[in-house]
């Protein structure tokens, strides 16, 4: 993991789930995932839309404009499923890539509450569509 991101893992943890810097105040999640060909097991910091399901995130892989996918994504789309840290709690979630329509309005919502979203849209438009991942809780056991 990369030094930058190990700090905001770090100040994540402890603070409850809040970052400061240049996520102050934004609602911040950490994926753990495997690596689809290494196995290794990576923990990655990104900002997140809260679904109108309480059961439910929106992470975006923007990879700050880059013309391609971030690896996270490949390893979350291909296991289907992963754990997350919320704030100071922690549970499995689903992957579901969303596609047309759906995709375009979350992505919009998140670009709109956040505009260095629609920043890097631009920079990839023609190159890439950002990826927009649901993680949905797996159910509850009652």
């Amino acid at each position: 993991m990369s030094d930058f991101n190990s700090q905001i893992v770090d100040e994540f943890r402890a603070n409850g789930g809040n970052v400061g810097g240049p996520f102050e105040g934004a609602p911040m999640v950490l994926v753990h995932h495997e690596g689809r060909k290494s196995g290794a097991s990576y923990v990655s910091p990104m900002m997140y839309l809260p679904a109108d399901d309480a059961d439910a995130i929106y992470v975006f892989a923007s990879k700050a404009g880059a013309p391609t996918n971030p690896d996270w994504y490949f390893n979350l789309t291909a296991a289907g499923q992963a754990t997350v840290e919320v704030g100071t709690d922690t549970f499995k979630v689903d992957v579901e890539e969303l596609k047309g329509a759906t995709r375009d309005e979350v992505y919009a919502e998140q670009a709109r509450r956040f505009p260095g979203f629609a920043g890097y849209e631009d920079k990839v438009k023609g190159v890439r569509t950002i990826p927009v991942l649901k993680l949905r809780r797996h159910e509850r056991s009652t």
